[in-house]
């Protein structure tokens, strides 16, 4: 039976290959949707946590999503916080969202001695902020788009940055701007997004807390350990994210199972004569299932480890061509694509081989 369905594939190359590169696009599509959606948002969970704050305060209706809510609040609410007992550091901050031709980043307006404060920056070049119009990026920014260095301009929200430092990446966004600069290109002058609070240490988290919702004026607050905050930077509590993964994942295994039916359809359609053949000599109806069931599964076999490699290689790929663009591949993943595939592919097969065997062998015979 090996040979015969080695030899049914090698028999018409260029369609088994064609159903093959089908099974690895949709495990294509698979791994490199996840590893881009659930890369950006881990990454923004990594970075978030390397700031360094122990607490954040955000206003009342502002999402757990940074970038989205503006910044509708004063940032001298910071003054107010930092006075507050068992509070080190409250630092004001406007966290802005952005699109550029290559990504969709966050940009920090930052007040540099308070941020710096909460977790200090790692300087590889340059220095901070000397004027309301310099901006620090990180290392992976520094690497992108042919490099930039040292006292070169770039644009942030249309307005020019001579960039003044270059940090270790992992503390918060990619690109610092002041505070005040931030503010005023946004309409939203000496206002914040949010407060990041440092504490004297985890046992008085509570206690500041509860101090900030007495406060006057700070009742409506939301007040959030870091901890719960990240807690929240899952796929379950985006609704969106899920949702867009469910779908792509849908459409790649219904390329997977078109594309399968196809070829394995033509493939019965153009053997009945040899079908007829093999019922005339004896061969059961689960045997000319088996023979189709078998070639499909080691097209999606073949498919899928053609789909992984194809992967690495787009990661490589985004590395050099979007390096700011986070793409991880995880072996949870890996797997759950690669049997995604291969069930698409053999439930694509099912009606395929279901035909081959119902097929009388005095009328496959006499078929021309």
């Amino acid at each position: 039976m090996n040979k015969l369905i080695l030899g049914n594939l090698l028999h018409r190359p260029l369609r088994s290959l064609l159903s093959l590169s089908a099974v690895a696009i949709e495990v294509v599509m698979i791994l490199s949707v996840t590893a881009i959606m659930l890369g950006i948002l881990n990454d923004s969970k990594t970075r978030t946590n390397g700031i360094g704050a122990d607490m954040v305060v955000r206003p009342a209706n502002a999402s757990f999503l940074t970038g989205f809510g503006g910044a509708p609040v004063p940032a001298k609410v910071a003054d107010v916080l930092a006075k507050l007992p068992h509070v080190e550091v409250a630092s004001p901050t406007i966290v802005q969202l952005t699109t550029t031709a290559t990504a969709v980043e966050n940009i920090y307006g930052i007040d540099y001695k308070s941020f710096n404060a909460l977790r200090p920056f790692v300087f590889l070049e340059g220095t901070p902020f000397h004027g309301p119009d310099d901006v620090i990026v990180d290392d992976i920014f520094a690497r992108s788009d042919g490099g930039h260095k040292i006292g070169d301009t770039i644009q942030i929200l249309k307005h020019p940055f001579r960039i003044c430092g270059i940090v270790e990446h992992g503390k918060g966004g990619r690109k610092f701007i002041p505070i005040g600069t931030l503010g005023a290109l946004t309409g939203a002058p000496g206002n914040a997004s949010l407060f990041y609070l440092k504490t004297d240490g985890p046992q008085y988290q509570q206690d500041v807390r509860r101090e900030i919702l007495a406060t006057p004026g700070l009742g409506q607050y939301q007040v959030q350990t870091m901890q719960e905050l990240l807690s929240q930077l899952t796929p379950s509590h985006i609704p969106a994210l899920t949702i867009s993964l469910n779908v792509v994942i849908g459409i790649a295994m219904i390329v997977g199972f078109l594309a399968i039916f196809q070829s394995m359809y033509t493939a019965v359609m153009e053997r009945t004569r040899e079908i007829g053949i093999l019922k005339a000599l004896g061969a059961s109806r689960s045997y000319i299932v088996s023979v189709v069931m078998r070639e499909t599964g080691l097209l999606a076999v073949g498919g899928v480890i053609l789909g992984i490699a194809l992967t690495f290689l787009v990661k490589v790929w985004m590395s050099h061509k979007f390096p700011t663009t986070p793409f991880h591949i995880t072996s949870h993943w890996m797997i759950w694509g690669s049997l995604l595939a291969f069930l698409g592919a053999m439930i694509g097969a099912i009606y395929p081989a279901y035909k081959a065997a119902q097929k009388d062998p005095i009328d496959a015979l006499a078929y021309e």
